[in-house]
Order: structure tokens, then C-alpha cells, then sequence
């Protein structure tokens, strides 16, 4: 095919266009087969991946207890979680509460209180044993909010914003699980979504009253996103 490319281009007889066009045509077709068979070969590691997943959920079977297990364990962490969340607030108010973002704080402190409540009736209706750390979150979540609140309204705020930014992913990951281990528990999958959303919220919240503006905001929202990550991770298991 090169030779015949080769005798077009120097044969003086022979048309520009077509010895361009023969080129042409010659590299495209090269172009479309090999793209077509890239194209089947991603198709078919795709269409296996797949498969193989499929195999692994079907093969993947939880008993009763597993999931009694996972319950307890959702419940437990998450009534800790509501808990340390109001404490912030808490402290928070402490110093913010005769302020003008008082109102605010106040709001966002209620909803925690009635997050709390409903996973206080969880933990007695499944009879779940609540964390044992309950003391440490009831002093380090106030103490988080009332020193957050002393640097500054911004600062509390960017509190409010990491911590209820790792809650929202840590229902997004609970939900996840709901569904995979097949737990047919609609109350609470209900009460998991309606709680993330609130939690979302008060993220929002926070950004939209300055949380970006405290000072060492980037340390301080990662420290704190370390913090609430550890606590979750040990109220699960503790």
C-alpha cells in the first residue's frame, strides 16, 4: 500500500486531490479500526467488572444477626453524634446567644435537640447500648463550640460547616450500607435522610455567614474534620 502511496505522489500524471484523498482514506480506516477495537475491548472490561459485581453481591449474603449488628452500630453512633452536635451549639451559644447571629445558632442548636430525641427513641425501641464516650463528647463538644465561638462568629461557623460536612458523608455512607446489606428498615433509612438533609443545611448555613472568612480557615476545617471523623470511628465501636 506505502508503494503504491509512493507512485501516486510522484507520478506527474496523476491528480493531486485523489493522491491526498487515497492518503486519507488510507490512515482513517487504520483510525476507525483501531478505535473500534479499543472501543469493544473497554466495552467487554466494563461489561465483566459488571458481571463480577453482580457475583459478589449475589454471593454476598447477611444474616439476621449481621444486620442486627449493623443497626445497633448506626444507632449508637449516630444518638453520639446528635449529642456532640447540640454541645457545640451549646457552647456556641454561650458566647454568641446575645449576638445577631444568636437567633441563628439557636435555630440550628433546636434541630440537633430534636435530632437527638429521635435517636434517643431508636436506641430504647431497638435497645441499643449507647456509647460509652458519652462523657468526653458532652465536655470536648461544648468546649469545641465555646472556643470556636471566642475567635469569632467566622470561626464558629467554619466549625459548623467541617463538622456537618462529615456528618452528611457519614449518612450518605450509612444509607449506602442500608442498601446493600438489604435492610428492610424504612423508619430509619427515613429518619437518616431527613437528618442529612438538616445537617446539609447548616453546612450551607455556615458558608453563606462568612465561615470562609475565620482565620486559619483551611487548618482549622481540617482539624476539625479530623477530630469529628475520629469520634464517629470510636463512638461506632465503643
Amino acid at each position: 500500500m506505502i508503494s503504491r502511496i509512493s507512485k501516486t505522489l510522484i507520478n506527474p500524471n496523476t491528480h493531486n486531490g485523489i493522491s491526498i484523498s487515497m492518503i486519507s482514506n488510507y490512515y482513517n480506516k487504520r483510525f476507525y479500526c483501531n478505535n473500534t477495537t479499543n472501543q469493544n475491548l473497554f466495552s467487554n472490561t466494563k461489561s465483566q467488572d459488571h458481571q463480577q459485581h453482580d457475583i459478589n453481591t449475589e454471593n454476598t449474603i447477611i444474616t439476621p444477626q449481621e444486620k442486627r449488628k449493623i443497626i445497633e452500630r448506626i444507632i449508637r453512633v449516630d444518638h453520639a453524634g446528635e449529642f456532640g452536635a447540640a454541645r457545640i451549639y451549646e457552647g456556641q451559644l454561650a458566647v454568641l446567644g446575645n449576638t445577631s447571629e444568636g437567633p441563628l445558632i439557636r435555630e440550628m442548636a433546636d434541630q440537633e435537640k430534636q435530632h437527638q430525641a429521635k435517636f434517643n427513641e431508636l436506641i430504647y425501641e431497638h435497645r441499643v447500648r449507647p456509647t460509652a464516650l458519652s462523657p468526653i463528647w458532652n465536655i470536648a463538644g461544648f468546649g469545641l463550640g465555646y472556643v470556636s465561638a471566642l475567635m469569632g462568629k467566622e470561626a464558629a461557623m467554619a466549625v459548623t460547616v467541617a463538622v456537618e460536612e462529615v456528618i452528611s458523608e457519614h449518612y450518605n455512607d450509612q444509607l449506602r450500607k442500608i442498601h446493600e446489606s438489604n435492610i428492610d428498615n424504612q423508619d430509619l433509612k427515613d429518619t437518616i435522610k431527613k437528618f442529612r438533609d438538616d445537617e446539609m443545611e447548616h453546612m450551607h448555613i455556615g458558608l453563606k455567614h462568612d465561615a470562609e472568612l475565620a482565620p486559619l480557615y483551611k487548618p482549622l476545617s481540617e482539624l476539625v474534620k479530623l477530630g469529628t471523623k475520629s469520634a464517629i470511628w470510636l463512638s461506632t465501636r465503643v
